[in-house]
């Protein structure tokens, strides 16, 4: 029987509609301390491109929901297809079972990735996707007789998620997980990329990565990357030629090639994949957030037939893994019904409009102090600040211009729904500049 004390929140909150001093007191949010020592907003629904506040304001969304609202929110397909799949079998385990809606949005996955990726591993969240694909290479090389290869290796300035392993590949130094550097995997890691996106490679560059393989080849089962776009590690776009050189260097090696396309995935750099800017294929490719339109969490790991035939005939012939949401049906029916959105092409004009207008309305960024870089590559833009950015005030300076920005680190930057309008577009970069100006003064009384 719950207590007095139960019974007092649960009519506390339903009185309040949002129990903001219950929620402050027992609920911890993402990256934040418990208490709301920063700005939090109660939010009653979203629609398309629009966050309503429970106070009525409605912002306008520059951050997808974490990059994952391709479609905007509620769109009327992926709402049928989950109502539909809701009346019928909302979630059954995998094992031993399956179900049409993951056989079928297995088919709609294969349809748009490239051959020989064709072995697909569903999970519930990206960082589990990532730690799917770890241990696919481990196990790979243990029972190909390679019984020193257990590492992973990774980019400096990468991010590969929050579970203690997919943490053991982000940056080791400036990522967010150095607290954790003595409890996790050492693994070996490459320079960051240097070339910027549409610049040329440096001979060095690649010299410096070749080498460095090389001398750890008897160490690394594979080497995780995200394609062109470093995202929470710093949003940092570079030359898809480095990755034609990597592959080339991962099959002379025999190493794994794992791409983590769980951010770039479903057209958000203006390729279907980011992989698409180099023409490479990985062994393993994880992907995420988009999936299902931001509407539930779900994740797959894809791998070439050639690594799924290796685990599932070497050693124990089975692959050592199984979430107990793996391939949940109302995840699936709802991926499935934004893959057929994805499919039909609009976000190919949607995405090409939005770095159009990112492009024009970030430019005034750059004479403004403070700023390091401006930079746009499809649906992505960014302002880069010279110094962190004060998250007690921007997010209150973002909300009273009516827009949903969240920065992090010394970064301005959107990533929103593709069905944004020119006019809301506009919006935001006007948004993102004046807060980058404000932000880049002193502060004033009153100042907004």
């Amino acid at each position: 029987m719950p207590s007095p004390m139960r019974k007092k929140f649960a009519a506390s909150s339903k009185a309040d509609g949002i129990d903001l001093a219950f929620d402050a007191r027992h609920i911890w949010h993402p990256y934040a301390a418990l208490g709301h020592t920063r700005p939090i907003y109660p939010v009653k629904s979203a629609l398309g491109a629009h966050i309503t506040l429970q106070d009525g304001r409605e912002l306008i969304d520059g951050m997808a929901s974490w990059w994952c609202a391709i479609h905007g929110y509620r769109h009327p397909a992926i709402m049928a297809a989950m109502q539909r799949q809701l009346e019928l079998l909302p979630h059954v385990m995998f094992g031993g079972l399956t179900h049409a809606p993951a056989v079928d949005l297995s088919k709609a996955l294969l349809a748009l990735l490239p051959e020989p990726l064709d072995a697909v591993f569903y999970s519930d969240s990206g960082s589990v996707a990532v730690e799917v694909a770890m241990k696919m290479a481990l196990q790979h090389a243990a029972v190909r007789g390679q019984p020193t290869r257990r590492r992973i290796a990774a980019f400096r300035g990468g991010y590969h998620g929050d579970t203690t392993g997919a943490m053991s590949l982000c940056d080791p130094v400036n990522g967010m997980h150095s607290l954790f550097a003595d409890s996790i995997l050492m693994q070996p890691f490459m320079a960051r990329p240097k070339a910027k996106f549409g610049r040329p490679l440096e001979p060095a560059e690649l010299f410096e990565m070749r080498e460095f393989l090389q001398t750890h080849r008897d160490s690394i089962a594979g080497v995780i990357v995200e394609p062109v776009v470093q995202g929470a590690g710093g949003m940092w776009f570079y030359a898809p030629e480095l990755l034609v050189v990597l592959r080339e260097i991962c099959d002379e090696l025999d190493i794994l090639l794992i791409f983590d396309e769980i951010a770039t995935g479903f057209g958000r750099t203006g390729r279907a994949f980011a992989m698409e800017h180099a023409g490479v294929v990985p062994d393993i490719v994880c992907l995420g957030k988009a999936l299902t339109g931001g509407n539930l969490s779900m994740a797959v790991t894809v791998a070439r037939r050639a690594v799924a035939e290796t685990l599932s005939r070497e050693g124990p012939g089975v692959f050592m893994h199984g979430p107990t949401y793996m391939g949940n049906p109302l995840a699936c029916a709802a991926a499935s019904a934004s893959l057929a959105l994805f499919a039909e092409g609009h976000w190919q004009a949607q995405v090409a409009n939005l770095e159009r207008w990112l492009t024009q309305g970030l430019a005034p960024a750059r004479e403004l102090p403070g700023v390091a870089d401006v930079r746009v590559l499809g649906a992505i833009g960014v302002i880069e600040l010279t110094y962190p950015v004060d998250m007690t005030r921007a997010p209150e300076l973002f909300v009273a211009r009516g827009v949903w920005v969240r920065p992090f680190n010394r970064l301005i930057y959107v990533m929103p729904p593709y069905i944004l309008s020119e006019a809301q577009a506009r919006s935001l970069t006007e948004a993102m500049c004046a807060v980058a100006e404000i932000l880049g003064r002193p502060q004033s009384p009153g100042a907004s």
